[in-house]
């Protein structure tokens, strides 16, 4: 959530800002509008109460001396009356503000390039040689159904599309990478933690999750009050929900392995086969609460971070600089980090990594007490480190054999067991 006070203070850089991200200046206005009104009620509710409490001094006097009071008496009541429909409508439009503020995306950091979508993202690094292959490379897809490892088919006719078994060496393999993954966290000093993986709807509010995009969620409850998890990063986010954080204990790391649910309503035809737009998938997260002079740096380190993982495997990537159009609800800047996806000839996403900085923490009312005892809102940050899914997807395609095997990167042999994927027997 945005804070008030900027938004009264520098109201037109803030239209020009939410404009990059689609927002209509309009909507900037009936907001200040709102609060306008709302202030003004203030002043006369408490003028009203203010005359009430002098009067209310003069009737005791007067009854105190034996004199007529009703007269008095009456208009108070009428006063008393007036102030409770004043207190009324602060209360709609409290709740008004609220509504239309919860809308309103974070403001984007100034050093993002400005663009409507993702072809004004800007690339920032390459790292890896892309592998080169003397046959034509099969999708992961393809490699795991030919080895028996993954069951698409059965997903489907269990749970709908978009669901997979992992069988066998398949199963082994996710394990694999995301311990390797929880490991290489812990040893940069991530607390790792195991969360609920059902939420209060409160909890998707204050990251930012809702109300925008609830079509997205599976929601449970008798009165689906209740979430199933997107992201380890809401339960993570929310672990300090509504707390004062002792400030020694900034920067807070902590990592979670946990599955995501989404119901990708906006992704109709895209990415229809294999690993990369699921369902249910597991990732693993990393959450950071820094104080706010510390979150830039503090996303530098959490991008190195999903970088190390892909070095250790051997994956090619890029990094590249969200735009304006294309970033996150919550984010005020974010990092993509994408994987070379031989069979497409293309990367894609295996990371996000992004600086919300007191966006979410006003949201969920995270805060703490800087030098001088005074209550700050950290900045929250939250990067995939990785999603596992897309990891064992891009393991398949960049360590695929002519003979139909997969080789295993070196740093997870010690995890998977073995140093080859081979032909799995099917049921």
């Amino acid at each position: 959530m945005l804070d008030m006070k900027i938004i009264r203070q520098e109201t037109e850089q803030v239209k020009e800002r939410l404009a990059t991200r689609g927002v209509d200046p309009k909507e900037v206005d009936a907001l200040l509008a709102d609060d306008v009104k709302r202030r003004e009620l203030l002043v006369q509710t408490e003028e009203l109460k203010a005359r009430r409490n002098t009067v209310s001094d003069q009737i005791g006097l007067k009854k105190r001396q034996k004199e007529d009071a009703s007269e008095v008496i009456a208009e108070m009541q009428k006063v008393s009356a007036t102030i409770k429909e004043l207190d009324e409508q602060v209360v709609k439009l409290d709740e008004q503000i609220k509504e239309r503020a919860l809308h309103f995306p974070n403001l984007p950091n100034n050093t993002i390039p400005v663009g409507p979508d993702e072809d004004s993202n800007r690339e920032e690094r390459q790292w890896g040689e892309i592998p080169t292959f003397n046959f034509a490379p099969k999708a992961h897809y393809e490699i795991g159904e030919d080895l028996g490892i993954l069951d698409f088919e059965r997903g489907a006719k269990v749970s709908g599309a978009r669901f997979v078994y992992y069988v066998g060496q398949g199963a082994r393999l996710e394990r694999a990478v995301y311990n390797f993954m929880l490991d290489e966290h812990q040893k940069e000093g991530y607390k790792e933690m195991i969360t609920p993986y059902i939420v209060k709807n409160e909890a998707m509010y204050g990251t930012g999750q809702y109300p925008k995009f609830m079509d997205d969620a599976y929601r449970v409850g008798t009165n689906d009050d209740m979430t199933l998890i997107p992201t380890a990063e809401v339960p993570l986010t929310n672990y300090f929900r509504e707390e004062v954080i002792d400030d020694a204990k900034l920067p807070y790391s902590v990592t979670a392995l946990s599955p995501a649910f989404r119901q990708e309503a906006g992704s109709a035809g895209r990415d229809t086969r294999g690993l990369i737009r699921m369902h249910q998938f597991n990732k693993v997260e990393m959450v950071k609460f820094t104080k706010p002079e510390d979150s830039y740096q503090a996303l530098e380190d959490m991008t190195f971070n999903a970088e190390t993982l892909l070095q250790k495997l051997g994956l090619p990537y890029h990094v590249i600089t969200l735009s304006t159009g294309d970033m996150g609800f919550s984010a005020a800047k974010t990092y993509d980090v994408e994987v070379w996806m031989p069979q497409q000839n293309i990367y894609r996403e295996i990371s996000s990594v992004s600086n919300t900085e007191a966006f979410q923490a006003r949201r969920a009312r995270i805060q703490y007490r800087d030098e001088n005892g005074k209550l700050q809102f950290v900045h929250t940050l939250n990067g995939s480190g990785l999603a596992v899914g897309r990891t064992v997807a891009a393991i398949l395609e960049n360590y695929q054999n002519e003979d139909g095997t997969v080789t295993i990167p070196e740093v997870l042999r010690p995890y998977f067991g073995a140093d080859k994927i081979v032909p799995e027997d099917t049921i």
